[in-house]
């Protein structure tokens, strides 16, 4: 039986994480797994079978979790151990972001809850090679036996429809705060007339972020909100492209994600983002709004765009959820040195 502590579904709303355990969730042989949810029911985005409510306590994310069920193997889906040990224990690492950009009381007690679930793990999933350097850099080189890397995937629901018009609208995905470079997007556009953004998920913007819009690029922004796979799959094929200037990432789900509908990217070459992206995106070396600017204008040229579509297609190719279940699945079955049915 292999055991998930549930606890990501409470810590966000969407988000690489949840995608990745919920693509797992939706493979696994009915009987083979459980959950340990700390909602009454299920999150409906949550495709899971086996799902066992536990009240939530103070402080729930930082404790060890409370396990009444026998497990063969314990996976938390965000750096937790069990508090009772039954049997193995994996652990996936994502990133290692606090690491790079938090300090002082909130990067100490993450990066001291994700060594202790690391440390505590017999095997150690790293999202992309870059994270798994991360982990050696910052958690610890012993731990380079343990430490596999299995790529995410990228969902079927996003597929190019080329009878889809494309209009002058760039798409940003995700939060859009610090790191994630949102600004250097703005003042990028504020001076391409034509040109339109659409930001998808990442909350509501700020009163900070309408003041900067307002100011730079007036009646040329909106907000799609929280959208499904076939709307979002459509906001990706009308795009110009895919803006993705984040300074770090452990992987960059949306980049496969427009990749696959047919949109091209730009992105910054740092982190991970030359793994996932391949040669199939413009990368930049800042982000800088300069930078940005000269590579949006460059996909406005029919013929490079073309090129970048191709490509992208390609590149999104080699990456499947199906993939990312049966590696993950290589992973159990070594450690219990069976077969999970």
């Amino acid at each position: 039986m292999i055991l998930f502590d549930g606890i990501i579904f409470n810590l966000q709303r969407s988000g690489g994480i949840s995608i990745l355990f919920n693509e797992i969730f939706s493979r696994l042989p009915v009987n083979s797994y459980e959950l340990i949810g700390f909602q009454h029911t299920p999150p409906p985005t949550v495709a899971i079978k086996n799902y066992f409510f536990q009240a939530p306590r103070l402080m729930e994310r930082y404790r060890p979790a409370l396990v009444d069920h026998k497990y063969d193997i314990f996976h938390s889906t965000y750096y937790r151990l069990p508090a009772v040990r039954h049997g193995k224990v994996v652990t996936t690492v994502h990133d290692y972001t606090y690491e790079h950009f938090a300090s002082g009381f909130r990067r100490a007690v993450h990066s001291f809850q994700k060594n202790k679930a690391i440390a505590g793990s017999d095997r150690i999933i790293c999202v992309s090679e870059s994270t798994r350097r991360d982990l050696l850099e910052f958690s610890g080189a012993s731990y380079k036996d343990r430490a596999v890397v299995i790529y995410n995937g990228v969902s079927s629901d996003y597929c190019y429809i080329p009878e889809i018009d494309v209009i002058s609208q760039v798409i940003f995905v995700g939060a859009r705060y610090r790191y994630k470079n949102f600004k250097s997007v703005v003042y990028a556009i504020s001076g391409m007339q034509n040109i339109n953004i659409v930001c998808v998920g990442g909350g509501t913007f700020t009163g900070d972020e309408i003041k900067l819009m307002e100011k730079h690029i007036y009646g040329r922004y909106r907000y799609a909100g929280y959208l499904t796979n076939a709307e979002l799959n459509r906001e990706y094929n009308r795009s110009l492209c895919l803006i993705y200037p984040s300074l770090y990432e452990g992987f960059g789900i949306p980049i496969l994600e427009a990749m696959q509908a047919g949109c091209p990217v730009v992105a910054v070459n740092c982190s991970s983002i030359p793994e996932i992206a391949g040669d199939a995106a413009i990368l930049m070396d800042t982000g800088h709004p300069d930078e940005l600017r000269q590579a949006i204008e460059t996909i406005m040229i029919t013929q490079e765009r073309e090129e970048l579509v191709s490509k992208g297609l390609i590149q999104a190719s080699k990456f499947s959820w199906d993939k990312t279940y049966k590696q993950t699945m290589d992973i159990y079955e070594g450690l219990l040195g069976k077969v999970i049915s």
